[in-house]
């Protein structure tokens, strides 16, 4: 058999290393192929044994998660999650990261983000219905921040508004630990016929391997391998290894998809994201375990004399590979030219178990597949705990300021200010079924269509009590999630992660995401909230600074009746009630840290059993239309919550006396499984409390216009919504 022209010794292991193989994965390069690798063949295994795609670092711990129930259909594996949501109907659905790519190119890194994660969930058979994201940036004041979220936010919504599918939901936090590495997760949702799902293992020798979409172009060359290292002083460089996206294309391609989806033509169909044409062709042939021949001069190509290297390395955005029934090529031809796409035959399965690369003739790559999986490196990665901080006694902290100031302080806090600003630049209710918009709800409410039922998707994390006690904030990150989902009235039922972390041969941080793993682990079990899809983006640092923690959750849940969707807007001459326990847990809480200036202490422990029965509780109240409005307790505590739902429904609140607790502790303290519910009647609902256990006690009564406090105090809800308000819109005027 011919071999490709290969590399001279020298300068193979040079490449190798600047493709990002350590010297131990070349010498597996070189035990697989028996000879010095071609340069196509190097490209090949770094982008395929990257962090990125081989999850090297991660693939141990993360197969303790819990990834099974009932109404899993398809679990971690596929492109996306997919989950039964009753009536013949699948919700699929997953978050990514493209975290590298937004730092180097704000714009471009979010919009192709947010361009990716869509092809993953359509490239399934599902209509994408929403798209939800979960950001991260460092500190506000420095120029280079307002650069980033600008960018960013405009990327999203520039990519999410034209090709139409609407952004409902999201988080937004500030810290400095990410100055020179922002998180930008995004995560889509779509929805399917259940027997009609679209896998990625290739079948059938002899069939067409089919290139559909936009044409390839030099961008994103070695995008994976990027996403896989720490950044240095000179990540600008890196400016030509970020794809560039074109949302109109991608609404073609949906709709071109959706309308072959419809016939039976197709065996296997694959989007091209990370690593591009090498990671579909590879993984479209290694999960069907048979061989593909690529001829790389059929590839629809937008600049000239592109080699065979590159085009198989390009992240050029918009693309699909698809498995073809014999003979049934020109059905799905027709289509994507009258769509005006690109069409293509490139290649065919083979029965060797092999990946043939063909250029204009010459032989550019000839490689076993099973090894490219069963000998990628895997890591079992030395770790080392994070140390333990002990619980904060609240009445050691005392309060300097007193309620009133503190709480116009922290909703013009960063982290706690209104995300108006960035909400109105995204279209969220294209398509019409959208029931709750952002910044109504605890989660977003989207109908599904022709139906009375909705989906409810939150994304939600804690990263400084992930960087106090790494398995609490995992427990918390899933329970929240959970929370969030069942404040809305719906059921919550599976959840996709994303695990956003630093430098994975630092024990340190691999402790941190080992325990973070455990403690997402231990919530998903107690709450039937199994994961069923996920992303790891790892090497998340600057100059070896190290970014919070982050392993961010997204959760989906159904309600049958989407007239039930509970928001948290408050209405007037309401009684307000407090489920669950209070304890006044002040660590790593941001009253702490906006008021006391202290970062310290253990978070607030999850206390999982409790957190499902007041959750159950809550839910069959909403449900019973007991209740008017629902809000978590959350980042800032009980009397932020409820300035939120004051400030929603344009109506103050009195507040009663707070129990033999420190004030600043029970108003501010951050417990968790705890939620404000307003009813008509806080007599029945404080009965039905306790007739379930549940601890709950009367906070106030809904009227006027002022939060009138136990201290005495009150302060306009005209004050608190300029403090509210101003920060993002002052911050970006800047």
């Amino acid at each position: 058999m011919s071999t490709p022209v290969l590399l001279a010794p020298d300068q193979a292991r040079q490449l190798a290393a600047e493709f990002g193989l350590k010297p131990d994965e070349y010498e597996r390069v070189l035990a697989i192929l028996g000879r010095e690798p071609s340069r196509t063949e190097l490209g090949i295994f770094s982008v395929m044994w990257s962090e990125h795609c081989s999850y090297k670092s991660s693939r141990f711990w993360l197969k303790q998660l819990p990834t099974k129930a009932p109404w899993v259909i398809h679990g971690p594996g596929e492109n996306a999650g997919v989950i039964d949501i009753g009536e013949g109907l699948a919700a699929i659905f997953k978050m990514e990261s493209h975290n590298h790519p937004s730092f180097i190119e704000p714009y471009q890194g979010a919009a192709t983000g947010v361009g990716g994660i869509l092809r993953d969930v359509f490239t399934m058979g599902a209509r994408p219905i929403a798209n939800l994201n979960a950001l991260r940036f460092g500190d506000p004041s420095l120029p280079k921040t307002r650069q980033v979220l600008d960018g960013v936010v405009r990327g999203i919504g520039g990519y999410g508004n034209c090709v139409g599918v609407p952004t409902v939901g999201g988080e937004v936090n500030f810290h400095p630990s990410y100055n020179g590495n922002p998180l930008v997760n995004a995560m889509t949702v779509g929805i399917a016929p259940k027997d009609r799902i679209f896998l990625s293992a290739a079948a059938g020798v002899g069939n067409s391997v089919v290139y559909v979409g936009s044409k390839t172009g030099r961008d994103g060359i070695h995008g994976a391998t990027m996403a896989s290292t720490e950044f240095t002083a000179d990540s600008e460089e890196k400016r030509p290894t970020v794809q560039v996206g074109d949302p109109y294309s991608e609404k073609l391609l949906i709709e071109a998809c959706m309308e072959l989806m419809a016939t039976d033509v197709i065996v296997a169909i694959q989007d091209m994201g990370a690593a591009g044409l090498t990671s579909s062709s590879v993984e479209m042939a290694g999960k069907g375990g048979v061989g593909i021949e690529l001829n790389m001069e059929n590839v629809p190509q937008r600049e000239d004399g592109m080699s065979a290297y590159e085009m198989m390395l390009s992240e050029s955005q918009e693309r699909m590979l698809m498995i073809i029934k014999p003979g049934q090529e020109h059905i799905a031809e027709a289509i994507f030219h009258k769509w005006e796409l690109d069409f293509a035959v490139i290649g065919h399965l083979t029965d060797t178990g092999r990946i043939v690369i063909k250029h204009h003739g010459v032989l550019e790559a000839d490689i076993l597949l099973a090894p490219l999986e069963s000998e990628a490196p895997l890591y079992q990665r030395p770790t080392a705990e994070t140390p333990k901080q002990p619980l904060l006694d609240a009445a050691s902290v005392p309060d300097p300021v007193g309620l009133a100031p503190a709480l116009e302080t922290l909703l013009s806090s960063p982290d706690l200010c209104s995300r108006r600003w960035i909400w109105d630049q995204y279209d969220s209710t294209v398509g019409g079924q959208t029931v709750k918009r952002p910044g109504a709800a605890d989660a977003a409410i989207v109908r599904l269509e022709d139906t009375t039922r909705a989906l409810a998707i939150t994304t939600d994390c804690t990263p400084r009590y992930c960087a106090a006690d790494p398995e609490e904030g995992g427990r918390q990150a899933v329970a929240e999630a959970w929370r969030n989902i069942t404040a809305t009235g719906a059921l919550p039922l599976a959840i996709t992660d994303n695990m956003n972390f630093g430098n994975p041969e630092k024990p340190e941080i691999m402790g941190q995401f080992a325990s973070a793993v455990r403690g997402m682990g231990s919530a998903c079990i107690a709450l039937d909230f199994p994961v069923v899809s996920g992303n790891v983006s790892l090497y998340n640092e600057t100059e070896g600074r190290g970014i919070l923690p982050t392993p961010a959750i997204g959760g989906v849940g159904v309600i049958e009746d989407a007239s039930l969707a509970m928001g948290y807007a408050l209405k007037a001459d309401q009684e307000l009630v407090l489920l669950g326990e209070t304890r006044g847990h002040l660590g790593q809480s941001l009253w702490l840290r906006e008021i006391a200036k202290r970062e310290d202490g253990a978070p607030p422990p999850v206390d999982l059993a409790a957190e499902r029965a007041t959750g159950d509780f809550v839910r069959a109240q909403i449900l019973s239309r007991a209740v008017t409005a629902c809000h978590d307790v959350a980042d800032g505590g009980l009397l932020v919550a409820l300035a939120e739902m004051a400030l929603e429904g344009d109506t103050g609140i009195t507040l009663d006396a707070a129990p033999a607790l420190p004030a600043h502790a029970f108003w501010y303290g951050e417990d968790q499984g705890r939620y404000v519910l307003a009813a008509p009647d806080a007599a029945a609902l404080l009965a039905a409390a306790q007739a379930a256990s549940i601890p709950a006690r009367r906070l106030g009564r809904s009227g006027g216009g002022d939060l009138v406090l136990p201290d005495g105090g009150s302060i306009s809800l005209a004050t608190l919504r300029d403090a509210h308000e101003r920060f993002l819109p002052t911050l970006m005027a800047q």
